[in-house]
């Protein structure tokens, strides 16, 4: 089963769409009979995803479009919107799935952080913004599935540009559902999608094999589409290394840091090492 908003000649716009998740989906989507345009940038990985999503939709490339856009630039998105429903009508699933993970550190070069959140989480917000309004007008069942991460959860040590840009998108998109849902004549929903260990040219760093612990993107893909038929908000994947159990006593220690007040990042605290190995293991 699908959500209906998937169904034959419906439409879906991924952001990030031409590798990794975002390819996956869109060739999910392909597959099932919909029209879809991908949006990202380079040229020539482009022009490939193009070709590979016009081999596997059932009436070729007439089904599929393909354009450079950078979604940290408003008028970017503005540009995608208009020039889907002049091809296809409007959108009915919109993946703001466009990320990147350079790497950041506190004290780093400020360009840094202001790329990682220009395309993490104001391509998120730029997405939703544009493309909502028209899909509430449309009248039709809708998703919008914001790609957000654990790291904007749990928020481990080490990338604090990347954890701040996820963690705006989970609050963001927590807030565009509550929107959605009380919206006068509203049928959309929007869902944060939370990938595990994916093996992409994101998480590759150099390695050519998938790591026996990821899942593969398609595999990713297959759950998310699951668990939003199924009426999931918040699509917490597990990876075959890290189960749904250990993921939500890693989630429900990161909250409790405030409830007991203990020093921020207490899981990554010495003084706090035996009691989380502790926690972990409590059924």
């Amino acid at each position: 089963m699908t959500h209906p908003a998937m169904s034959p000649n419906n439409v879906a716009v991924v952001t990030g769409g031409a590798s990794g998740i975002g390819l996956a989906a869109a060739m999910r989507f392909a597959r099932l009979g919909m029209k879809v345009c991908i949006a990202d940038l380079g040229g020539d990985r482009l022009a490939e995803a193009e070709t590979k999503l016009s081999s596997v939709a059932p009436r070729g490339a007439a089904d599929i479009m393909a354009r450079a856009v950078d979604v940290s630039r408003i008028e970017d998105v503005e540009a995608l919107e208009a020039a889907v429903r002049k091809q296809f009508g409007g959108a009915d699933v919109l993946m703001n799935n466009a990320g990147i993970q350079p790497g950041s550190q506190m004290f780093g070069p400020i360009q840094n952080w202001q790329r990682i959140l220009g395309v993490n989480l104001w391509g998120v917000i730029h997405g939703s913004q544009v493309f909502a309004p028209r899909m509430i007008e449309r009248g039709r069942p809708g998703l919008i599935i914001n790609t957000g991460s654990k790291q904007g959860i749990t928020t481990p040590p080490g990338d604090p540009a990347y954890n701040v840009a996820k963690a705006g998108v989970k609050a963001f998109t927590e807030a565009l559902q509550h929107e959605l849902r009380n919206a006068k004549g509203s049928r959309i929903s929007a869902h944060l999608f939370i990938p595990g260990f994916v093996f992409t040219g994101l998480t590759a760093k150099g390695r050519t094999e998938k790591p026996a612990g990821a899942w593969t993107p398609e595999q990713t893909v297959d759950f998310m589409i699951e668990r939003v038929a199924a009426g999931d908000f918040y699509i917490l994947c597990p990876d075959n290394d890290v189960s749904r159990k250990l993921d939500e006593r890693r989630i429900l220690w990161a909250a409790a840091d405030i409830v007991e007040n203990r020093p921020a990042l207490s899981r990554w605290h010495p003084d706090y090492a035996e009691a989380f190995a502790a926690f972990v293991k409590e059924k």
